[in-house]
């Protein structure tokens, strides 16, 4: 899993041996579908659509090698909005990572790192839109100029992420393939932003949104197409290069949406102009059309195992995998089981900004953090809930993590309930009410109400089952289910005390990686969003972090972000999960979960053991569903 460190000297992106320009290319085939297409003129032959130097693919997951084209492959949604998962899927992006956590370049042709500061980056002679519009530097200028420095379109300006110490790049258009970006500082999230499932895009089809800028057309030119009050807010609605909603926006992906939103079946056409083939000479994807049909959420799992789906891993979990199992014997289906990457399966977050003074002490005090989780019976949870296929582990780093240490996973987080208790006696706690529960200083029973949005009933057996455990040291759980947005609006505001949600996102870290997650710099960090808050609006909105254990968090952050030395860099990484394990500021349960995959039989190249995440790799996006192929 190790990759190369970008950040010591000047450093060629990661390429395939056959996306060298010195490699000569296989001789092209026409894909069968678009033969008509061709002859009539309507398109140019395939050797004139892909760039001089396509990204060669020579190494499928799967293990079924070279396809062949055509077909159709069939996904359920449950509404519009999932349009958006082709965008991640396709996982087309700048720089993307392979299956082995390496970064390459995908769009690009290289990319050069120095420093962690001057990023030089190389487009492909060639490359085109998926309307045929050719793909240069000017789509990159336009973004920065035109949207990123728009006040209208960017009210606050660029991303943080485009800014460093405050202070955006120097952005130099080199020629019509190459851009550089430059700080005075490290900027360490610069190349891993481009790699993401929701990428920080550094560019925008500028022939086509030009038409809705109000710098380039009259506005009262494009409320007469368009409808809306101003032409930014038409611009926003239209500039849907993540949530691929806009039939009319042209797109790098292999697949480009037909159908107008909304609508209970959704067409996904191959992109022509698409810029990875194989050895064959084979322009991909393989796949001529991708459909999305929108079904109920709680029928996905009885329609796949049916066999509607060719392809289908969204809103299915372990509890539906022995139906799956028997369902395939009679359609045919494989079920696979990919390794779910998250810090934890479910994790409990004690909200160290609860609004409630008496529980905010207790969330503060390490000793209560501690005791709630040696109070927990993984290993029954996983037995019980899990079907005995996860880990029992604190919320960190997984075990495939190059950083990963076992004491990370088990640091307070084995079974000892004679521990807890003496924790929460030291904690203040060793008063009880009649019924055993322990009561607060202030004289009110210790319960904690758990506040969740999800519905998935695994992790209301979790919950049930956790309570159960802290009942046992004379804590009561209670469990109150949220709508996603309430449960936001509790937890920033304060009034929720403790939430339970999914683990670490940034589950398989690299030296590279960037630790903001595990440190209080965002508000959607359940267990301190005030002073993520206060972060995110640059003092702006929430608190100050006054909590020196998580304060200095903040430190190691700050040592990983000024380094270019990947000693000091992997050294702040240790400090950052060492301190999170032992301060326990979220409590985790298990990770490992087995993720369902289903496969329809005529499906090829899709991996049998693989790894289901939404970072790195946008969940199947990191296996390259553009080299599956149906057979036939």
């Amino acid at each position: 899993m190790k990759r190369r460190v970008l950040t010591q000297v000047l450093l060629m992106g990661l390429v395939g041996p056959r996306a060298l320009a010195a490699d000569p290319l296989p001789k092209m085939q026409e894909t069968p579908s678009l033969v008509d297409r061709v002859k009539s003129g309507a398109l140019p032959p395939v050797d004139k659509r892909i760039p001089q130097q396509p990204l060669v693919v020579e190494r499928f997951a799967g293990g079924d090698g070279p396809g062949k084209p055509g077909g159709q492959l069939n996904m359920l949604i449950s509404g519009s909005r999932d349009t958006r998962l082709m965008t991640i899927y396709s996982y087309t992006r700048l720089i993307v990572y392979n299956d082995k956590f390496e970064l390459h370049p995908d769009i690009l042709e290289s990319f050069e790192a120095k420093e962690s500061r001057e990023f030089t980056l190389k487009l492909r002679a060639g490359h085109k839109w998926s309307d045929g519009h050719p793909f240069t530097t000017e789509d990159f200028r336009f973004f920065w100029e035109d949207i990123a420095n728009n006040s209208e379109l960017s009210p606050v300006g660029p991303s943080v992420e485009l800014l460093v110490d405050g202070q955006p790049p120097k952005v130099e258009i080199i020629d019509e393939r190459t851009i550089r970006y430059s700080w005075a500082k490290p900027n360490p999230h610069f190349i891993e932003s481009q790699a993401r499932a929701a990428p920080l895009f550094l560019f925008r089809p500028a022939h086509y949104l030009k038409t809705l800028h109000g710098k380039y057309t009259p506005e009262e030119e494009i409320l007469k197409v368009h409808k809306g009050s101003r032409w930014a807010n038409v611009f926003r609605r239209q500039d849907a290069m993540y949530g691929n909603s806009n039939v009319d926006l042209p797109t790098l992906n292999p697949w480009v949406l037909t159908t107008v939103p909304p609508a209970q079946r959704f067409v996904f056409a191959r992109n022509p102009y698409y810029h990875r083939i194989d050895q064959k000479g084979q322009q991909l994807p393989y796949i001529d059309d991708v459909i999305m049909t929108v079904v109920a959420a709680n029928l996905v799992p009885a329609k796949a195992g049916l066999g509607e789906a060719d392809l289908q891993s969204r809103y299915l979990n372990m509890r539906d995998y022995t139906f799956l199992q028997k369902s395939a014997k009679q359609s045919g289906v494989k079920v696979y089981l990919w390794e779910s990457g998250s810090g934890s399966q479910l994790a409990l977050y004690p909200n160290l900004n609860a609004s409630d003074e008496q529980w905010r002490k207790l969330m503060r005090d390490v000793r209560f953090r501690r005791a709630l989780s040696l109070a927990i019976d993984r290993e029954e949870l996983n037995e019980s809930v899990y079907l005995g296929l996860a880990k029992p582990s604190n919320n960190t780093v997984m075990r495939r993590s190059e950083l990963f240490k076992p004491e990370y996973a088990t640091k307070w987080a084995t079974y000892d309930p004679k521990l807890a208790n003496q924790l929460l006696d030291e904690a203040g706690l060793s008063k009880r009410g009649s019924d055993g529960i322990r009561l607060l200083p202030d004289g009110r029973p210790a319960t904690i109400v758990v506040e969740h949005q999800s519905e998935e009933t695994e992790d209301t057996d979790a919950l049930t089952l956790i309570g159960e455990c802290w009942k046992k040291v004379g804590i009561k759980m209670l469990i109150k289910p949220q709508t996603l947005e309430n449960f936001r609006m509790r937890a920033f505001s304060g009034e929720a005390i403790m939430t339970a949600y999914a683990g670490f996102v940034t589950a398989v870290p690299t030296v590279d990686t960037s630790p903001r997650e595990f440190a209080p710099t965002m508000q959607g960090g359940l267990q301190w969003p005030r002073w993520g808050m206060y972060v995110e609006s640059k003092g702006k909105q929430g608190e100050q972090c006054d909590l020196p254990s998580a304060c200095k968090l903040m430190d190691y952050l700050k040592e990983w972000e000024t380094s270019t030395n990947p000693a000091v860099r992997r050294k702040a990484w240790d400090e950052i999960l060492t301190t999170n394990a032992d301060e326990v500021f979220s409590i985790g349960t298990v990770n490992g979960i087995r993720q369902p995959i289903v496969v329809g039989p005529k499906i090829r190249n899709v991996p049998k053991e693989g790894y289901h995440a939404w970072d790195p790799g946008g969940y199947i996006g990191l296996y390259q569903p553009d080299t599956f192929w149906v057979s036939r």
